[in-house]
């Protein structure tokens, strides 16, 4: 008899997480990747998934933590293009221009890619009238020192955790989640209820981290800009007033163009 594992968190009432997610067995100790099948909810509102043929209440599924990471496949980028009526190669683009050649936004299961930016917790914490000036030795307030900590991903943990141990709130907003980079100070036009949930959601998968980067696009009209690929009022929008400076644009012009042109000669995608 097998065992199931769910092989991520299913994001509470996100019913659209539940189309998307796949999940495992054990079987004789071996792991087994189980097709994802589309499910929905039933005439009584309950969630279900289609697994194996069989139709399974979500709520009968363990509560159990991510046992892997598993990447947003092809099937995941072309669901949410169609959905969002752009092209899968524009989605990727983003993707490559955040991430480089990771195209990661989970280090780990639960642990997202973040970036603190000290800049804009100073900022966001003095407007929240919290003093900073008994925290100067903080490593929030510091250089991000990767010789310290062995690796990029450790020092800007470092830097957030000791920035929420000041200012939980500052901290959340002050820091780039995820393979889309959204800015925390963005919870709210990513169609999260709180600032818990958000951190939550970017922390459950990158399925979940698309997801809130659709709502983001939705809520800011930005979706108009990546379906008629103009790149220059995207980054605008989307890396700042600064991005033509740091040429934001041409790279997910250059980013699209990559991909479109393995899609053409059938290659097998890179995302």
């Amino acid at each position: 008899m097998r065992r199931m594992i769910a092989s991520l968190v299913l994001a509470s009432g996100f019913a659209g997480a539940l189309t998307c997610h796949a999940y495992a067995a054990l079987e004789n100790d071996t792991i087994i990747i189980l097709e994802r099948t589309p499910g929905g909810t039933d005439s009584l509102g309950r969630s279900f998934i289609i697994l194996e043929g069989d139709t399974i209440h979500t709520s009968f599924l363990p509560d159990l933590a991510p046992f892997a990471v598993v990447p947003l496949s092809e099937y995941d980028y072309r669901e949410i293009a169609a959905e969002m009526g752009v092209e899968a190669a524009a989605i990727k683009a983003v993707v490559e221009v955040e991430t480089g050649r990771t195209h990661a936004g989970l280090h780990e299961p639960g642990v997202p890619l973040i970036n603190f930016d000290p800049t804009i917790f100073r900022r966001t914490a003095t407007r929240r009238n919290t003093n900073l000036t008994k925290h100067a030795s903080s490593e929030a307030l510091k250089p991000l020192n990767v010789q310290k900590y062995g690796s990029q991903h450790l020092a800007q943990k470092a830097r957030y955790e000791a920035a929420a141990k000041i200012d939980s709130v500052a901290a959340i907003e002050s820091t780039f989640w995820g393979m889309f980079q959204i800015g925390g100070f963005n919870w709210r036009l990513c169609g999260t209820s709180s600032r818990e949930e958000f951190v939550k959601r970017m922390s459950t998968s990158e399925q979940e981290q698309l997801r809130l980067f659709v709502s983001f696009l939705e809520n800011t009209d930005l979706v108009k800009y990546l379906r008629s690929r103009n790149w220059a009022a995207f980054a605008r929008i989307y890396n700042g007033p600064s991005y033509a400076a740091r040429g934001y644009h041409l790279k997910l012009a250059s980013a699209y163009a990559k991909f479109k042109k393995e899609e053409k000669k059938g290659m097998p995608p890179r995302l």
